[in-house]
Formats: C-alpha cells, structure tokens, sequence
C-alpha cells in the first residue's frame, strides 16, 4: 500500500529567553515523528522546523510563511502570546494549529487542537494543594503577559474561594533578571508561598535570588515560603543550578519521574535521540502527544485538510507517556492526569499527589469554576507521598 506523504510546521523558539523549554518541545515532537518513521504506517510525516526565536512577528510570519507552502498542519508555540498571535493566521487559511503546552484556558478556536493542560488540570489542583498542606496567604509574581495575568486571576478566585487571600502581585517583563524590589516585598509580606508565573530565564533568576536572600536572614525558604508554579519542569532545574534547585512545587500532568513501562520506554528514547539535552518535560511530552495523535488522525483522515484531521482527531486515544491521553471532542482540549510534585537535589520531582485517571478537560471552568470552590466538591487527587 502507498504511504500518504505529509508535511507538518514545527514552530518552536529554540533561542531566546525560554529556549530551554522549547528545545525539549521540539526534541518532543522530533522523537514522535521518528517514531512514526520507524512504525512504517499509512502515513509518513516530514517535519518543516522553524524558529521564531521568541519574537511574536516573527511566530505570525512563520505561519503565514508555512501556510503559504501548503502546509495544513503545525505543532508549535509555548507561549500564549505566541499562540494568540498565530491563529488568526490558521483560521484565515484553514489550517490546525496544535498547541503542546499548560494554558490559562478561556479559549477556543475550531482551528487549534491542545494537548497541554487546562487551568482545571493544574491551577485548581495546586490550590486545593496549597490551601490544605501549606497556607492560605499568597504573593503573586509572573512575566508580564497573558499567561500570568490569567493563570493568577484564576488562581486568585480560587484561593479566595477556599479562604485565602492574595497579599500581593508583582509582574516584570519577559526575561527580566532584576528581582530585588519584588523579593524585598515578598519578604515583608511574608507569605506563606510564592506562586509563581515567571517564565524562561525570569523564573530560573528568580529562584536563585530568592533562595539567596532568604539564606542571608536566615529563613528557610523551602518550609517558611515555599514557591509553587504551574510552569516549572525537569529542564529548568539544571539552569536554575544547585543553589536553589530543591524544595520547589509544581502542578502538571507529566514529570519524568513516573513509574510505569509507558514512560520508561519513553525516557529510554528520548536520552538516547537527544544526549545533549534538554530533558524531557511535560511540555516536551505533549509534543509527543500531538504528533502521535495527528499522525492517527491523518491516517484515519486520509487527509491533511483541517476540518476532516479535526473530526477524525476526536475518536483517537493514546498510552502516553503520563497515562491515558484522549481528546475531547466538545473542546478539543486533551483529558489529561493532574499531578503535584516537589523538585529534588538530583534535578528530579518527587510525585506527591496524583489524579487516579484522566481528568476531562473544562478550558472555560464551566463544571469546576473557582467561585464555587468553597462547596468542596471531592477530592481530585490521591496520595502518593507525604
């Protein structure tokens, strides 16, 4: 049987201020459709890489540019910003934008598939978290754009539900390493966490700055004010550096640590494709995710175009890396397995809760909205250390 040829868009910033993350997006993403090669199915997938570098018009002409090459299909962007800028471009040429990364949710575009977690899937999880193992008083920081604003709107309507309060929100630029005036603030507040939406190169200084002025008064920051983040991942811990690399919470679907043959297989592949790194992250597995689902989704298709890859996407399902993985075919956001972990001195996360089975995703917190979070609906995840 002939194997239909397909070429996809591979759109990540692999240089730039959050280049880290996105070189485990693209190592991701590259060891899927190697995989897909080796497979030998209906469909052969050749990817066409580009880089914006961070720079937004350059995500909205690379779009243009791939589209215009006849290109259906792109897997690509981490931030929202990026993702926001580009798909006016796959709804004015008709084509599928799969977008790998956590979001702030509140969105939805017949052109776009996501695979990453919606803020029900880590922002409320974190919460209910923070507020029953932690404490309810709350210092917000993050890089100034959508995603912080969002994520710390959400978060806040959801800590306030439950009790809490947030003291205080700081924002600094994409990028921005000065942090002095922002860590003097929290240390007079004195929260009883951080809750961080700092990304790339931002976050890692910041982690450093902080662990340093809390040693130099003699607080231990890890049990006295510890930092929680939906973003912060395996690859990240290595450029944060040993200083300041443990204690820290994160609230995802996928850690590299995961026990099961599923992501052992999966980890096993990806050092051995890429031993000069970055890790893999949860991010880098969505990628994953995205490939292997379009590839399904091509091949039930029999084509690239948009709406028949978008129907066809809706009734596949995968043994991921994290577990089960499918898309919902009301949002055409993945059901993923909400996780908590706590970095550790080795450059790891240690799994401390997690989901029992996938979660539905809810990108507009329709079923599960913070207002009503004080009713207490069960809880969402289970023990696995304490």
């Amino acid at each position: 049987m002939m194997r239909k040829h397909y070429r996809i868009g591979v759109m990540f910033s692999t240089t730039g201020s959050y280049s880290v993350v996105a070189r485990s997006m693209l190592n991701g993403a590259l060891l899927a459709f190697q995989e897909n090669a080796e497979a030998g199915g209906a469909v052969t997938l050749e990817p066409v890489v580009v880089n914006p570098s961070g720079d937004l018009t350059r995500y909205h002409a690379l779009s243009l540019e791939l589209l215009g090459a006849g290109i259906r299909q792109v897997l690509g962007c981490y931030t929202s910003s990026s993702r926001k800028e580009v798909i006016p471009c796959f709804e004015k040429f008709d084509g599928l934008l799969w977008y790998p990364s956590h979001y702030e949710g509140f969105e939805s575009s017949d052109n776009v598939i996501y695979t990453g977690a919606s803020p029900n899937q880590h922002v409320l999880p974190l919460v209910d978290y923070l507020v029953s193992r932690v404490g309810t008083r709350a210092f917000c920081v993050g890089s100034n754009y959508i995603w912080a604003w969002e994520n710390n709107r959400i978060f806040r309507e959801a800590l306030t539900a439950r009790g809490g309060t947030v003291v205080a929100e700081r924002y600094l630029p994409v990028g921005d390493t000065e942090f002095d005036q922002v860590i003097l603030a929290i240390l007079k507040q004195r929260p009883d966490f951080v809750f961080s939406n700092l990304i790339g190169t931002s976050a890692y200084a910041f982690f450093r700055a902080f662990r340093a002025a809390c040693r130099a008064r003699g607080i231990d920051q890890v049990n006295e004010i510890p930092v929680a983040s939906c973003t912060l991942s395996e690859p990240e811990l290595a450029e944060i550096g040993d200083e300041a690399i443990d204690g820290h919470l994160s609230s995802s679907v996928y850690f590299s640590s995961l026990e099961s043959p599923a992501n052992a297989a999966f980890i096993t592949a990806y050092a051995k494709a890429f031993p000069n790194g970055p890790v893999s992250s949860a991010d880098a597995e969505a990628s994953y995710i995205a490939v292997k689902l379009l590839a399904a989704a091509l091949e039930q298709a029999g084509t690239d175009d948009a709406r028949a890859v978008r129907a066809a996407v809706a009734s596949q399902s995968l043994l991921a890396p994290q577990g089960e993985v499918r898309i919902d075919p009301q949002t055409y956001h993945a059901w993923l397995t909400p996780r908590i972990a706590r970095s550790t001195l080795n450059g790891q996360f240690e799994v401390l809760l997690e989901a029992r089975s996938p979660i539905a995703p809810d990108p507009y917190l329709v079923q599960s909205s913070p207002r009503f979070a004080s009713a207490m609906r069960s809880p969402m995840l289970r023990v696995v250390q304490s």
